[in-house]
């Protein structure tokens, strides 16, 4: 135990020394009045003495207790900073979330996971009407590239990724103008598709370019002027026309044409949701012959009636399919959609009014240009 002993003119000023010096656990063990000074007895000047005592267990303990507070102080204090950290990085987290749920609004919930460098591609091929389940596959595989790819991949690069992945999908079918080793090309669809003009197209490119001796059998006898604008296309190519009302007709016309290098059949367009259309058509051309039969669809036709008119051609055997009227339309989805459904291949194209021209020779790499809307 540590005992001091003090002197003060009194018992306050007393208390602050032994307060100042052993703290406020001091204990006073004893006090007197003392005098000092003075003369002869007189005058002496009073004091107070004061023994005080502290354990210096007490002091120690007096020692940890302050060092503990610093150190819990220190402690909050750490805690409150760490603390405002958090709060600040939450506050940023919650803010990149928001921001992340705003873009998925705003690109849609169709390009949700599409990597950024593919979503302009991806989105052209939702707004040609590309099949919804080739849309999937081509969305799954676009992430799939984009992560073996270490995710360094440029738009020109996804576009022409897109582009392969598309033409895939059509390894299987044939493309291409018509098959010279058959005589006879017929062309069949419903009303307004464009069957003359494009008939007209290709025999012209028969007889112009490939030289090649040709004529022309309509059974189109519901329109006279579809009999006539036949005929001046053949009278324009100077080729002969025959035109059939039954099968007696056809039997005859072939036989006629014997020497022709292609005969070229014309069909009526008719209502293509009445079946008997289609079984008229059967009962006027003899199919047995070598022939190859293109049923020509409409770019501007709905693509779900497309599948309609198929589904009732489909007792005839359908060669290749033509489309028409590319000029008329920015939508080409139904190219790939009807080749990819129906394992057919696409013949020819076209794009105007114009004969010999504004027609194509249709190939994959061609229809993947308009359907992507750049040239691979």
């Amino acid at each position: 135990m540590k005992v001091k002993k003090y002197i003060a003119s009194s018992m306050p000023e007393a208390m602050k020394k032994i307060s100042k010096d052993l703290g406020k656990n001091a204990v006073i063990l004893n006090s007197k009045v003392v005098y000092s000074g003075g003369f002869f007895g007189l005058f002496r000047k009073k004091n107070i003495e004061v023994i005080a005592a502290i354990d210096p267990d007490v002091k120690r303990k007096e020692e940890m207790n302050r060092k503990k507070e610093a150190y819990n102080d220190q402690k909050t204090q750490s805690l409150m900073v760490n603390n405002q950290k958090n709060e600040e990085q939450l506050l940023k987290e919650i803010q990149q979330l928001k921001a992340l749920v705003e873009n998925i609004k705003s690109i849609g919930p169709e390009l949700q996971h599409v990597p950024s460098m593919y979503r302009d591609i991806y989105q052209r091929l939702i707004n040609q009407n590309i099949h919804q389940r080739v849309l999937d596959e081509i969305k799954t595989r676009c992430i799939e590239h984009y992560y073996k790819n270490n995710e360094q991949v440029t738009k020109q690069d996804a576009v022409l990724f897109v582009a392969n992945e598309l033409k895939s999908y059509l390894e299987t079918v044939t493309f291409g103008p018509m098959n010279l080793d058959k005589k006879f090309i017929n062309v069949v669809g419903p009303t307004g598709v464009g069957k003359t003009t494009t008939l007209a197209k290709i025999a012209s490119e028969t007889v112009l370019k490939l030289k090649k001796n040709v004529a022309f059998i309509t059974t189109d006898t519901y329109r006279i002027a579809a009999v006539e604008q036949l005929k001046t296309y053949a009278k324009i190519l100077d080729v002969p026309c025959e035109v059939c009302y039954n099968m007696i007709d056809f039997k005859m016309a072939v036989k006629k044409f014997a020497d022709k290098d292609f005969v070229f059949i014309d069909t009526a367009g008719r209502n293509f949701r009445n079946p008997q259309y289609v079984k008229d058509i059967k009962n006027m051309i003899d199919f047995r012959h070598d022939m190859q039969s293109f049923l020509v669809f409409s770019l501007t036709t709905k693509e779900e009636d497309m599948e309609t008119i198929y589904e009732q051609f489909s007792d005839i055997p359908i060669h290749k399919f033509i489309f028409t009227k590319l000029d008329e339309t920015m939508n080409y989805g139904s190219l790939f959609n009807l080749s990819y459904k129906y394992e057919k291949g696409i013949a020819y194209i076209t794009n105007g009014q114009d004969v010999p021209d504004d027609i194509v020779e249709a190939s994959k790499e061609y229809i993947i240009n308009q359907i992507i809307g750049v040239d691979i």
